[in-house]
C-alpha cells in the first residue's frame, strides 16, 4: 500500500528516491516496460500515487551475501510459549530491501520449523546477539508492553577504537535519523527522545527522556588499539565520544567522517547546497561518451537542463539527499551522506554506473495476473494473493529453495511485492487482471553495440575474481555483479549479550571478537 510520503508524487520519482540498487535509467526502462501495477492496472513512470493505492512489482531479486553462522536457539520454553535465540550479524530480523529468504523470521519459520515467530523488538542487521521471540500473540503483547514501558534491562558488548576510559561514561545526546536509506543517525538537538510508560494508581503516565547510554570498559587490547566495552547499544554515542565501533562501516570510516571520525558531533547549520551525482574517475570517460545512467536528460546542455519546461527528478540533481530528514541538513551532513553513498557504490564495484546492458533487451513483460480470491469463509488469515502463473507462486514460496526460472522476457525468477522492489506483499488482496502492454520491437541498442560499450567499463583493479571474469552481469536480469564483502564487513562488533524481563534473565556467550588480544583483517 502507498505510504504517506509517496502521496501526490510520480511513480518514477518515488522509486528512484526510495531505492538506489539500480540506475535512474533502468528504473524508467522497467516502469515503461509495464512491470509495475497500481490497483491492478499497468502503471507508467508519471503515474501519480494516491492514498490507498496498491502498488505491485515483479523483480528478479539478488539477495546479498550473509554469514554462514547459524541462528542458535538458546531456549525453547514450551509452557510459556517463547524462544530465546542468538542472531548472527548480517541477517535482518524481517524481510526488507533485497533480503527475502535470509532473515531471522524466515529462518525460524522455514528452516527451524516454528509455525509463527512474533518479534517484539529488533536488532540491526549488522548487530548480533540475543532476542526473545514470542510464539503466540498473547505472549507477544505482554512482552511488547514491557519494552514500551522501558522495564527490559539490556546489556550489549562492543569493540571500539582507541583506549576507552576506565571510569563509567554516560552519554545522553539526542539522536536524529537524517537518511533512512543509509540508516544514518547524528547527534542533533531536534533528535528523538525515548518514551517511558509507567503505571501509577491505575492511569498510564507517559514521560519522555533523552537517549541515554552507559558505558563500562571491559578491557583494552594494545595490539589492535581497541577496547571492549559494555553498553546499551547506541553506536552513535560511541562515535560521539570518539570511540566508534572498530569495524562499523558507517560510523568508523575515515573516508566518510574524516580523521576526527565525527567525535563531538557535526555542524548542523542548514544548507541548500547540493550536487548532481558524479561517476567515479575510472568510469568518467565512458559516462562522457554514452551519457550518465543517473541522468534522464542526456544530450541536454546545462543551459537546456535548467531551462523552462525541463523537469529534473530529485535524484538527478542531488536534491534527494535530505528528502526524508525531519530537519534541514547542513553542508557537512550532506557531504557525509554523499560519501556514504559513494562508499556503498564502491563496495558494489560501482554497479549503478555500469548499469547499461539492459539497453540491449526488449521490454519486460511479466504476467502479473492474479487469481480471484477464494470465498471469504475459505480464506486463510495472512494468506497471500496467488498469481495465475504457477511459476511465480513457486518463486514466492519460501519453502521452495530452488524456485524455477520464469520463462518470459524478464528471464527472471521474480518476487511479487506490494510496492516497488523490497516491500512486502499484501494479504487477502483482490486485484483485477492487469492490462498487458503491447510490445513493440526493441528500439534500444543491439547486443553487439552494448557489449562493445561494456568493454570500456572495466571494474576496479582491487575487485574480486568474480567481477574481473567475463561474467560481469547477471545473465538473467543483466544486473551488474559486484564482489562479496570480506567476512568482517558482514557484521559489526556489537552484540546483545543479556536481556532481563519478567520472563527471566537470559544471556549468550561472549562473541569471539571480544576475546582478549583478538585481531582481524583490517586491510
Amino acid at each position: 500500500m502507498a505510504k504517506e510520503r509517496w502521496l501526490g508524487r510520480e511513480l518514477l520519482e518515488v522509486v528512484s528516491t526510495e531505492f538506489r540498487d539500480r540506475s535512474m535509467e533502468y528504473y524508467r526502462y522497467a516502469l515503461e516496460s509495464g512491470v509495475t501495477t497500481v490497483n491492478g492496472h499497468i502503471a507508467q513512470p508519471d503515474t501519480i500515487i494516491l492514498n490507498g493505492d496498491c502498488i505491485q512489482n515483479v523483480v528478479h531479486r539478488h539477495e546479498p551475501p550473509v554469514t554462514s553462522t547459524p541462528v542458535k536457539v538458546i531456549l525453547h520454553d514450551v509452557e510459556r510459549q517463547f524462544i530465546v535465540v542468538d542472531k548472527p550479524g548480517s541477517i535482518p530480523v524481517h524481510a526488507s530491501g533485497r533480503y527475502f529468504r535470509n532473515t531471522l523470521v524466515g529462518i525460524l519459520e522455514n528452516e527451524l520449523g516454528y509455525k509463527k515467530a512474533y518479534t517484539v523488538n529488533r536488532l540491526d542487521r549488522l548487530t548480533s546477539g540475543l532476542m526473545i521471540i514470542p510464539l503466540t500473540v498473547e505472549r507477544a503483547r505482554e512482552l511488547t508492553s514491557e519494552f514500551m514501558a522501558g522495564t527490559v534491562r539490556k546489556e550489549y558488548v562492543a569493540r571500539c577504537k582507541g583506549e576507552f576510559p576506565t571510569e563509567e561514561i554516560t552519554c545522553e545526546e539526542p539522536l536524529l535519523t537524517v537518511d533512512r536509506q543509509m540508516g544514518l543517525n547524528i547527534v542533533h538537538p531536534e533528535g528523538k527522545v525515548y518514551l517511558s510508560v509507567s503505571l501509577k494508581n491505575g492511569p498510564v503516565l507517559i514521560m519522555t527522556q533523552p537517549a541515554k547510554t552507559i558505558f563500562n570498559r571491559v578491557r583494552y587490547d594494545t595490539n589492535t588499539d581497541t577496547s571492549v566495552v559494555r553498553s546499551h547499544q547506541i553506536r552513535v554515542h560511541l562515535q560521539f565520544l570518539g570511540h566508534p565501533i572498530a569495524n562499523d562501516p558507517v560510523y568508523s570510516e575515515t573516508k566518510i567522517w574524516g580523521g576526527n571520525l565525527g567525535k563531538g558531533g557535526i555542524n548542523i547549520v542548514p544548507s541548500e547546497e547540493r550536487a548532481a551525482p558524479a561517476p567515479p574517475p575510472h568510469l568518467q570517460s565512458h559516462t562522457d561518451s554514452v551519457g550518465s545512467p543517473e541522468s534522464l536528460s542526456k544530450g541536454m546542455g546545462e543551459h537546456q537542463r535548467s531551462g523552462p519546461g525541463v523537469k529534473l527528478l530529485p535524484r538527478e540533481t542531488g536534491m534527494d539527499i535530505g528528502m526524508g530528514s525531519p530537519v534541514p541538513l547542513s553542508s557537512e551532513a550532506v557531504d557525509v551522506i554523499t560519501r556514504l553513498r559513494n562508499m556503498k557504490d564502491e563496495d558494489e564495484d560501482w554497479s549503478r554506473w555500469r548499469d547499461v546492458v539492459f539497453r540491449a533487451k526488449g521490454k519486460l513483460t511479466p504476467n502479473l495476473a492474479l487469481k480471484p480470491p477464494p470465498p471469504s469463509n475459505q480464506r486463510k488469515r495472512g494468506g497471500h494473493a496467488r498469481f495465475v502463473d504457477e511459476k511465480l507462486n513457486q518463486a514466492m514460496d519460501p519453502n521452495v529453495h530452488d524456485p524455477p526460472i520464469v520463462s518470459a522476457s524478464t528471464s527472471a525468477s521474480p518476487t511479487a511485492s506490494a510496492a516497488p522492489p523490497g516491500l512486502a506483499t499484501p494479504s487477502d488482496l483482490s486485484t483485477p487482471e492487469p492490462e498487458v502492454p503491447s510490445i513493440d520491437p526493441p528500439t534500444q541498442l543491439s547486443d553487439e553495440e552494448v557489449l562493445r560499450k561494456v568493454a570500456t567499463m572495466n571494474p576496479q583493479a582491487e575487485s574480486t575474481a568474480v567481477v574481473q571474469s567475463d561474467n560481469l552481469y547477471c545473465p538473467e536480469c543483466y544486473l551488474p555483479l559486484h564482489p562479496d564483502p570480506k567476512p568482517e564487513r558482514l557484521y559489526i562488533f556489537l552484540h546483545a549479550k543479556r536481556y532481563t524481563t519478567s520472563l527471566g534473565s537470559f544471556e549468550t556467550e561472549m562473541p569471539e571478537w571480544a576475546a582478549e588480544g583478538w585481531s582481524w583483517d583490517r586491510s
